[in-house]
């Protein structure tokens, strides 16, 4: 069988790819300590999974709007007008199976071959690869050591072909965050240089040490240039029901709902109806995990930077850090696997994050402290094992 040309654009999933390593050996009998998904250990809140009960038992499993229920994108409108003061209409939002469909479809609807997207990097691989499989060019700039937003090289990147930047705080795989300057600082280069900008906000819920995001849509220059990308999988511990949503201009939604009706139709009815259960209900579960992310996040942190030629920036957001092992580690790849052989731990290789990854790994802290603090032990023992 002869596949299309496209499919070697497209690589297979470099986070996925240690997962399913990690599984096989599972499956052998061995014990692996997950330290690489990034995926809450949460459970879905019980109100949210009540929502989709109810919501089969009364028989709501039929196709929906295209861009999705009323009801919902009505919550997501009064949702961001409370977070960020800025006013959106219905019509300016699309519900997508995932927040990775609606990156998917804005990327689609907005990019020419040849056009250019930069992209702060170390970062998801993901944007990458849909904006490659779109015909666009990526152009990676790299973030500062701390993993901040480093205006001089976005500046530096600009050229006529620019159609977009993506931006993603807090960011996956570092944790970094973009302050509210640093997002004003890339609104004014948008919009001097008539490019794009999406902005990736699906971890806002998940910020630490008095940080709080600042949405690109609490910028009034921004609103007919950006497209922001939510979701709850990450604040709601909802990954495996695959709902996300968009933010965008009339005309861009309209776009991306073309694509959605030709693709996935919509998403789940009755997930629907779950996001909406947690938009309009109770906040203090998501709270009470950010809490307790806080307190292994700096338990984690404290941990790896005791350990002799480590360095971990503190992370501001999300359930990741990103340490630095190169005084042990030039292959990253090779050491995340030895790594899950010898020690049964399995984290993320920093390569597969792009610029500024190698050398590093991203490990998840969504996971229990007594997971994240034998994982770390073993990581310990197995870099001082190098050594000798």
């Amino acid at each position: 069988m002869k596949l299309a040309s496209r499919m070697s654009i497209l690589p297979s999933s470099g986070t996925i790819g240690m997962l399913e390593l990690a599984r096989r050996m599972e499956k052998e009998g061995k014990t692996v300590i997950h330290l690489e998904v990034g995926e809450p250990d949460f459970d879905t809140p019980s109100h949210i999974k009540d929502a989709a009960v109810k919501a089969l038992e009364e028989g709501l499993v039929k196709y929906t709007e295209s861009k999705g229920i009323p009801e919902l994108r009505s919550a997501i409108a009064s949702w961001i007008r409370e977070k960020s003061g800025c006013e959106v209409d219905v019509e300016e939002v699309i519900v997508t199976p995932g927040a990775k469909h609606a990156i998917f479809c804005a990327i689609l609807a907005l990019l020419e071959p040849g056009d250019e997207v930069i992209i702060p990097s170390p970062v998801w691989p993901t944007y990458k690869d849909i904006a490659r499989f779109a015909g666009g060019i990526p152009r990676e700039v790299p973030l500062s050591r701390d993993y901040s937003l480093d205006e001089e090289a976005v500046k530096e990147a600009i050229s006529e072909k620019t159609k977009m930047i993506i931006l993603n705080s807090p960011n996956n795989p570092t944790g970094g965050v973009i302050s509210r300057d640093e997002m004003k600082a890339v609104v004014d280069l948008a919009v001097d240089h008539g490019f794009y900008i999406m902005s990736d906000e699906i971890y806002d819920g998940l910020t630490y040490d008095g940080f709080r995001q600042t949405s690109i849509l609490s910028f009034e220059d921004a609103r007919g240039i950006s497209v922001l990308i939510h979701g709850f999988s990450k604040s709601y511990a909802m990954t495996g029901w695959r709902v996300g949503y968009a933010v965008a201009s009339r005309e861009l939604v309209n776009a991306m709902s073309k694509i959605q009706q030709n693709t996935t139709t919509c998403a789940a009815s009755f997930v629907q109806k779950a996001a909406l259960e947690a938009l309009r209900g109770p906040q203090d579960c998501v709270e009470e995990m950010r809490r307790e992310y806080d307190r292994r996040r700096r338990a984690l942190v404290k941990a790896l930077n005791e350990i002799d030629g480590v360095y971990c920036p503190t992370p501001k957001g999300a359930f990741y850090v990103f340490p630095d092992l190169s005084a042990y580690v030039e292959d990253s790849v090779a050491f995340a696997e030895e790594l899950l052989k010898e020690e049964g731990v399995c984290v993320t290789p920093g390569k597969v994050f792009g610029l500024g990854g190698e050398g590093h790994v991203r490990i998840s802290y969504a996971a229990s402290m007594k997971s994240i603090l034998e994982g770390v032990e073993k990581i310990r023992e197995f870099l001082s094992s190098m050594r000798r």
